[in-house]
């Protein structure tokens, strides 16, 4: 009787042991499932990306430049793409211009960086080179070397006071290289950038053209903003200083005493009327 009392508790415990082997399989299979869920999950996620229409960059580009900036008849997807380009005065304005052709975007990511190539049949000869470097705090933005022309008449869709003066002529833009860098809430400009306005003219003038001007943004601490005649009956002349995203610039505009009357009325729109010149502030 004591030998059965000995091996009834083993006998008992055995069936137990063989539930808990048995459960083991079942739990392993949990994780399994979640990590094919996150797959699928993250897989739906790529091919919505790689696959992501055109009209997302024109959502973006209308929202980031306050209605400013229009693409429209988007076509292709947000890596490869095209679109008309257009201005306007901002949301619910009712001036607008539109860039002949399209514009065209190649967008691609690479290690830590976002690479965007922009092309417009009217006017960049080759492709402006865009990089995009973000981080923690901080983020860089870098402008390749090249040059790019662009009509003068496409200001006017941004309203006031530009579809008044209604500029006319190309808008040549040259640079060796322009880098945008914040960090710790402070941006700095480094490189240069320089615009070249030939021939240019306005419908508020009988007189054209007006002259040649040039401005040039030259980057340090703080950047700075010169502004020069190079010819012209319309005597230019400014300086300015780019820092924390704002633009601080005081100039002249100041006919030859053989065309005043002609272009007066110019003038008043320019800036607050001096005697024979008129005085621009900006900032």
């Amino acid at each position: 009787m004591a030998s059965r009392s000995l091996f009834s508790p083993l006998q008992a415990s055995t069936p137990a042991k063989r539930v808990q082997r048995r459960a083991a399989p079942g739990r392993s299979r949990q994780p399994s499932w979640a990590w094919a869920g996150a797959g699928l999950a993250l897989g739906t996620l790529g091919a919505a990306l790689l696959f992501a229409p055109a009209v997302w960059v024109q959502r973006a580009v209308l929202a980031a430049s306050g209605g400013r900036i229009v693409l429209q008849d988007s076509q292709g997807t947000l890596w490869h793409g095209s679109a008309e380009l257009g201005l306007r005065g901002g949301q619910g304005s009712s001036d607008a211009t539109r860039l002949p052709g399209r514009l065209q975007w190649d967008l691609s990511l690479g290690w830590g960086t976002v690479h965007l190539s922009l092309s417009a049949g009217c006017c960049t000869p080759q492709p402006q080179q865009i990089t995009f470097r973000p981080g923690l705090g901080r983020w860089q933005l870098a402008l390749a070397a090249g040059e790019s022309t662009w009509p003068a008449a496409m200001l006017a869709g941004l309203g006031t006071p530009w579809n008044t003066v209604q500029l006319q002529g190309p808008l040549v833009f040259s640079t060796a290289g322009l880098r945008l860098a914040s960090a710790l809430d402070r941006v700095q400009l480094e490189g240069s950038l320089r615009l070249d306005l030939p021939a240019l003219s306005s419908r508020l003038s009988t007189l054209r053209p007006l002259g040649s001007y040039q401005l040039v943004l030259e980057g340090g601490e703080p950047a700075t903003v010169t502004l020069r005649t190079v010819q012209g009956s319309l005597q230019l002349q400014g300086v300015g200083q780019w820092s924390a995203a704002h633009l601080r610039f005081e100039g002249e505009a100041r006919a030859d005493t053989e065309h005043e009357a002609e272009l007066s009325n110019l003038l008043n729109i320019m800036g607050r009327r001096d005697g024979a010149r008129s005085v621009i502030t900006l900032g």
